[in-house]
């Protein structure tokens, strides 16, 4: 029995604020729920706390704005799988299916080929991130027959190219020190978040999400084909193109700050549906406190286990790889039913 929509987004809720005080005490300077209230409360209110110096660096340098970054990221790529999949109405769609990730996985090898500063990396990303979903769309509009057909055409072409460009440039960076730099960016990770990134991510996350979240009523429709949608008075176009703007808005921010986070846009949607049913006005909401709640927890995990961090798409390719498994074992066994 699934739970009403207040009680379910209230139990999602607090499940990730339960995350978020969690990954503070976590770590190699834990930071215990109350000193972090104390900490918090001393900084709102101007009065002295008797912590440490090194406990407010660790919350306000180091944890807080990791913590924000994992939550956006989580929301943001859970979401955009979310509205990938319904459009494009296949379960095995992620948010890197119109090349985003690949598009801004190249952007941010060429600015570090370049040897620019991280903010240009981030920023380069982002814009051929959204260049790679263009040259997607202007594909897909030669196919105005079956649009969501040329958009998988064009999706599997753009990636195959930006895919190619990247392992062009890994294969003429200096061995020493842009090739390693690369190749960690593209293995996804958020040791080096800081507030930076945290506006960087914020606009185009609550623009996204915000937009999203209007028209998640209507991404039901979306479901349906287009002929049924038109007879239902529905501009089934204009909706297509907000949702996958947004998702691929978020999807550019987050490669943009992180790298190449896998399987989150695949994983945390299907598990948005079977807790708060297909209905797009529940799994949406549900996607986003999810999604920031795992890959906050998973960024936790990865930056304590071991004594050097594991880059966080290593351990979301982990848990995710095996989830794709048994979908594609559950899809089997209802084929043959």
């Amino acid at each position: 029995m699934k739970l009403s929509k207040p009680s379910l987004i209230t139990t999602l809720l607090v499940i990730y604020i339960l995350v978020f005080f969690l990954s503070f005490s976590t770590g190699r300077f834990p930071v215990t729920p109350p000193e972090l209230l104390k900490i918090l409360f001393s900084r709102i209110t101007g009065l002295p706390h008797d912590l440490s110096p090194q406990a407010e660096a660790v919350v306000f340098s180091i944890r807080l704005p990791r913590i924000i970054v994992s939550s956006l990221i989580g929301a943001g790529l859970s979401v955009s799988g979310l509205v990938f999949q319904t459009i494009f109405r296949n379960p095995m769609v992620s948010p890197d299916v119109l090349g985003t990730s690949t598009g801004a996985g190249f952007g941010a090898a060429l600015a570090l080929l370049f040897a620019l500063p991280s903010a240009m990396v981030s920023v380069s990303a982002f814009l051929m991130g959204l260049l790679a979903v263009s040259f997607v769309y202007l594909v897909a509009s030669r196919i105005p027959s079956n649009q969501v057909l040329g958009l998988v055409l064009g999706g599997i072409m753009i990636s195959s190219l930006f895919q190619s460009a990247t392992s062009f440039i890994k294969l003429v960076a200096d061995p020493e020190d842009e090739l390693p730099a690369i190749t960690y960016f593209l293995m996804g990770s958020l040791s080096g978040a800081d507030m930076g990134d945290v506006r960087l991510l914020l606009l185009p996350m609550a623009i996204s999400l915000t937009a999203i979240l209007a028209i998640s009523w209507r991404l039901n429709i979306l479901t349906l084909s287009d002929d049924e949608a038109l007879s239902l008075g529905v501009r089934i176009r204009v909706i297509r193109i907000i949702a996958i703007a947004s998702a691929s808005l978020m999807t550019a921010s987050s490669v943009a700050v992180s790298g190449i986070i896998g399987w989150v846009g695949l994983v945390i949607p299907h598990f948005s549906r079977m807790i708060a049913g297909p209905d797009a006005r529940r799994s949406v909401p549900a996607s986003i406190f999810l999604g920031a709640a795992f890959l906050t927890a998973a960024d936790t995990v990865s930056r304590s286990v071991t004594y050097s961090e594991i880059p966080i798409g290593i351990l979301t390719s982990f848990i995710g790889a095996p989830f794709f498994l048994y979908l594609i074992i559950r899809e089997g066994k209802k084929n043959e039913a």
